[in-house]
């Protein structure tokens, strides 16, 4: 997840309550990265089925069919992890009372 960026700036000073909320980032939000991440796990699934076709036909070798499938269950797996952290953030968002 190189590609995430922190933008805007720390204001220092007084609080103003009439200032502009602050807007998003160009870059888009938290539902664009997962949706890229999904993406990259998805295209990592597919590999692996490529390689394991290249394999039963003969075309690819054992070592990269299995480094193929090692990279989709890792990437699924942290994706997995991702998803059961957010969840359970957004449980623990929900049991607070304001």
């Amino acid at each position: 997840m190189s590609d995430l960026t922190i933008q805007g700036g720390i204001h220092h000073g007084t609080c103003n309550t009439h200032e502009k909320a602050p807007t998003r980032a160009k870059g888009g939000g938290f539902a664009d990265v997962i949706k890229q991440a999904v993406e990259r796990v998805d295209d990592m699934d597919q590999e692996a089925d490529r390689s394991i076709q290249r394999l039963v036909t003969g075309e690819g070798g054992i070592h990269e069919t299995m480094i193929a499938l090692q990279k989709a269950d890792i990437s699924l797996r942290l994706l997995l992890q991702i998803r059961n952290k957010a969840m359970e953030a957004y449980r623990e968002v929900m049991r607070m009372q304001f």
